[in-house]
């Protein structure tokens, strides 16, 4: 017996099948607690990730284009809370969290600031998820929280102030074919020129009226009344762009500056102003306010300075500045500091009268306020004339219109801020031209702001 017993003691102390069921037990408690807690951590990483998804979509969103936010800093003129973008982000971020669960949302925080030309928006949340496992190490919850940020910058506000040359020689037929029938009408003018000194319906301004010859300030017209158009379809805002339109006079007797439309936001009414752009009146061959010295540039410079305030960094209440010159480029007037001395042989010395390209020294006054100036240069068929010949022609090389060797275009892309000249023949489109330059404004500001 004792034997036998002795033997059992001894297989059953080298018996060791058991171990392993025993090591299990022993590994099972550490075992589960790790698995436990990456089961608790991951259902926690997953709440919070839905949550930062909610909280870039309420800050994101809080400042669109189209939000409340938005759309109210552009009537803000401080800066501040903009309350209704707050408001908006709070409902977006439950909107995008509203078919979560498992959790408990502690706090959201959302801000949406106007500052400067800027809307900063800001979501920050923080919550809370009950654990299963980690309990069993005395962790009974997990803490998560996340902030998103969004910044959106507002559309500048600019101010545009159209400077058209309205003077006799911008009575000129505007294509080939206007300038070929003007000219088998009055027998071999191209100009249509506005002489209240003939019997009404005779002058060339009257006979091109009665044919639909369109001459180059009917063009100018229709370009100013479409560029309003082009500004209304893009602004963000009601009162984004504001628009002034001023020419040379109604008439030599009245000639200067002339405020056909003071700056306002109303688009609508610049249209219509626009509508009433009109070549200016004279007394006749020689008249006696002018003596046919109807392009006074440096008048007309000095006075548009004076009517266009300092400009601003581009918001409601500080707007950009911008000038819009559109005209063939050539003074006529009395000026003694002439950059052409008027003389020729056929002629002789009919100082001090000045008939020469625009004097760029005019625009850089302006341009040194932080004031942008494009310009579109609007050539034009030359008239087959002496005067044309012998007065205007000189300051071209070689054929008319678009050239490098062209005296007035040099000085009027010198009197262009740099990336706003343009030069249009009769041919061209001054419609598509004045809209490129506009919209070359407005892509400008966005990048100067």
């Amino acid at each position: 017996m004792r034997a036998a017993f002795r033997i059992f003691s001894r297989r059953f102390a080298r018996d060791q099948r058991g171990n392993v069921a025993v090591i299990f037990a022993l590994c099972c408690v550490p075992l589960i607690t790790f698995v436990g807690c990456a089961v608790d951590y991951s259902r926690a990483t997953q709440v919070r990730s839905k949550l930062q998804a909610a909280a870039d979509a309420a800050s994101v969103g809080a400042i669109a284009k189209a939000s409340p936010g938005f759309i109210a800093a552009g009537s803000m003129t401080s800066d501040g809370t903009i309350a209704v973008g707050v408001t908006d982000a709070q409902n977006i971020f439950n909107a995008n969290r509203a078919n979560l669960t498992g959790y408990t949302l502690n706090s959201v925080t959302p801000t949406v600031v106007k500052s400067g030309s800027t809307i900063n928006s800001t979501v920050s949340f923080t919550a809370t998820i009950n654990t299963m496992f980690l309990g069993l190490i005395g962790k009974s919850a997990l803490s998560m929280s996340g902030t998103s940020t969004s910044t959106a910058n507002m559309p500048l506000y600019v101010d545009f102030y159209l400077l058209l040359d309205n003077s006799p020689s911008m009575g000129v037929a505007a294509t080939p074919t206007d300038i070929t029938n003007l000219q088998a009408k009055t027998g071999g003018c191209a100009f249509a020129c506005h002489d209240t000194s003939m019997k009404a319906g005779t002058s060339n301004y009257d006979i091109a009226k009665a044919n639909n010859i369109t001459t180059r300030i009917d063009v100018v017209r229709q370009a100013s009344a479409n560029l309003m158009d082009t500004a209304q379809n893009a602004q963000t805002y009601t009162n984004q762009f504001r628009m002034a339109i001023y020419d040379f006079g109604a008439a030599s007797a009245s000639i200067g500056l002339r405020n056909l439309f003071s700056l306002s936001s109303s688009l609508t009414s610049a249209k219509t102003a626009a509508g009433n752009i009109d070549l200016m009146a004279v007394a006749g061959q020689n008249d006696a306010f002018t003596a046919d010295k109807d392009t006074p540039f440096t008048t007309i410079f000095p006075a548009i300075n004076s009517a266009i305030a300092s400009p601003g960094a581009g918001t409601s209440s500080a707007p950009l500045k911008y000038l819009f010159f559109v005209s063939d480029g050539v003074a006529d007037e009395s000026n003694a500091s002439c950059l052409k001395t008027m003389y020729n042989k056929n002629w002789g010395n009919i100082a001090p009268r000045c008939q020469s390209p625009i004097n760029p020294t005019l625009c850089t006054t302006i341009k040194n306020r932080g004031i942008k100036i494009a310009v579109l240069y609007t050539t034009y068929q030359p008239p087959t004339d002496n005067w044309y010949n012998d007065w205007i022609a000189p300051f071209n090389a070689g054929t008319w219109g678009p050239s490098p060797n062209s005296e007035i275009a040099q000085n009027m892309q010198s009197c262009a801020s740099p990336g706003f000249y343009f030069e249009v023949s009769p041919t061209q489109g001054i419609s598509d031209a004045m809209n490129a330059l506009f919209k070359k404004a407005v892509a400008d500001a966005r990048i100067a702001g």
